[in-house]
């Protein structure tokens, strides 16, 4: 299963950029004795509108040309389900067995993903009640893929 993340807004270099790539390895490193492929990374800039609703809609049509028809859509989201890493190594397992061709994990920009992008998504997740920059979103997500992978292979990384 190839794995895609989009995410708005771009890592300049940095110790966000070095953790992220660190895991984004990690993962693929790991993911190809299981059966996953990337995570690739495509970056958008994000819109300069002037309002927020524009802005959502620029940034969403933006993520939507990189979505493949039949891919899986996860999007990163504060409304989303709080999902412990366990239940999450389960559902990237799960779709793998499915023979899920791409899962496709969405980071939207300060303002949000719009309303439809949401409905599209086959699961949403949040990071708790704070808000975080999509920087560390992006972070925390390739590690989390790198730690569900890990619980997949029965790795000792995860000790709960």
């Amino acid at each position: 299963m190839r794995v895609v993340v989009i995410a708005i807004g771009r890592l300049k270099q940095g110790p966000e950029r070095e953790l992220a790539e660190r895991y984004r390895e990690r993962f693929d490193d790991l993911g190809r004795k299981l059966g996953f492929r990337g995570p690739e990374i495509h970056e958008i800039a994000e819109s300069r509108a002037r309002d927020a609703t524009s802005r959502i809609a620029e940034e969403a049509a933006a993520i939507t040309a990189l979505i493949p028809d039949k891919a899986l859509l996860v999007t990163l989201d504060e409304r989303g389900d709080n999902v412990d890493s366990a239940g999450f190594a389960k559902k990237l397992g799960g779709w793998r067995d499915q023979s899920t061709a791409q899962a496709i994990f969405v980071i939207g920009g300060a303002d949000g993903l719009s309303p439809e992008l949401r409905r599209k998504a086959k699961l949403s997740v949040s990071f708790g009640a704070a808000t975080w920059p999509h920087q560390m979103v992006r972070v925390m997500l390739l590690e989390q893929l790198y730690r569900a992978a890990t619980i997949l292979s029965g790795h000792p990384y995860h000790r709960a």
